[in-house]
């Protein structure tokens, strides 16, 4: 996906069926806009807001699979929070992104008796542990169920980044860095919806016309093949 954005031609545009960038975004922008949010929603505190949902004080919080059982660990009424994946269809198809958090390595350093150990105990942790259960997360094994944490995943399809194709491997950095966009790399975009939102100093439309300018223009700087999927 992200391989895709980098040759894009206006990625942030609207689009008919509101899929992409843009829906996703205008679901932030329309939430700050109404003022479905909390009454300050440039600051946090998420060892506090992980009771205040189990307890109902707050709806919705968009997080990875991996803080679900913190939520619901976080008071009495784990019962009362769930997971639900994005709320955006594609040609009535729903998609959700699973991808690794943390990972494994065994040493080559290491002796070879440390090295069959550690593979006993990757093993072991994947194939008969109860970790993916407990922390509410995908199985390693694409032959192990979904926990039903995850239950409301049923039917959406879940997907990952393809490695980048042989010489492109820094392209999608490359164009979002040079652009000053700024996916992924800090809160800079979503605060600037959120503030453009709350104060109401531009709308959607405006903000990713200049994305989509930004982008284009750093495509360019750089040589892109620029594609229209």
């Amino acid at each position: 996906m992200l391989n895709n954005l980098a040759h894009t031609k206006d990625p942030f545009a609207k689009r008919d069926d509101m899929s992409g960038p843009y829906a996703v975004y205008y679901v932030l922008y329309e939430s700050v806009s109404r003022k479905l949010v909390e009454d300050d929603p440039a600051s946090s505190d998420w060892e506090a807001s992980k009771g205040m949902i189990n307890k109902g004080e707050i709806a919705t919080m968009v997080l990875g699979s991996w803080a679900v059982e913190q939520c619901r660990e976080a008071g009495a009424t784990p019962e009362d929070v769930g997971y639900m994946p994005f709320p955006i269809t594609e040609d009535g198809k729903r998609y959700a992104s699973g991808d690794g958090n943390y990972s494994y390595a065994i040493n080559n350093k290491a002796t070879e008796d440390n090295q069959i150990a550690a593979m006993v105990y990757l093993k072991w942790l994947l194939e008969e542990s109860t970790i993916f259960v407990d922390e509410g997360t995908i199985p390693a094994l694409k032959s192990e169920p979904l926990p039903d944490s995850l239950s409301e995943f049923d039917g959406v399809e879940i997907i990952s980044n393809n490695p980048a194709i042989e010489g492109e491997e820094t392209l999608f950095d490359d164009v979002n860095n040079e652009s000053e966009v700024g996916i992924n790399n800090n809160d800079y975009p979503d605060c600037e919806i959120l503030e453009s939102a709350l104060y109401g100093t531009k709308d959607l439309d405006t903000l990713m016309e200049e994305w989509n300018a930004k982008w284009s223009a750093a495509q360019e700087s750089l040589g892109v093949d620029v594609l229209k999927y």
